[in-house]
């Protein structure tokens, strides 16, 4: 299999994955969320894509880092026992594989995601 060197994400896809990601529970409202794994590194090791999610509060428990960039929307992402820390349309961040916490979607989101497998 052929892999491009530059890869270009396309609008999200009409076939999105819906189910909430593991490790995330509802705590608040009653969010949801779209998930469009877009392209695979070349050596297998990394998916990356298009997320989507609408306004309520997850508690999230990461396996895996990950890098993630704001196109929509806001969320305040609290670690347990951390201070919280508001991203916005723009901002790029990442979460370490190691992170228990809330992530309080104020605004609906889109964001563009980078993780391994």
């Amino acid at each position: 299999m052929s892999h491009d060197t530059v890869f270009k994400f396309p609008a999200p896809g009409s076939d999105p994955v819906t189910a909430d990601l593991d490790g995330w529970k509802v705590v608040s409202g009653s969010p949801t969320m779209k998930t469009w794994v877009q392209h695979t590194s070349a050596d297998g090791k990394y998916i990356s894509g298009t997320w989507a999610a609408t306004p309520g509060t997850y508690h999230a428990t990461y396996a895996a880092y990950e890098f993630v960039h704001i196109i929509e929307g806001e969320i305040t992402i609290t670690p347990d026992g951390g201070k919280p820390v508001t991203v916005h349309p723009g901002d790029a961040f990442v979460i370490e594989a190691d992170f228990k916490g809330t992530w309080e979607i104020t605004k609906p989101v889109l964001k563009h995601f980078m993780v391994p497998v």
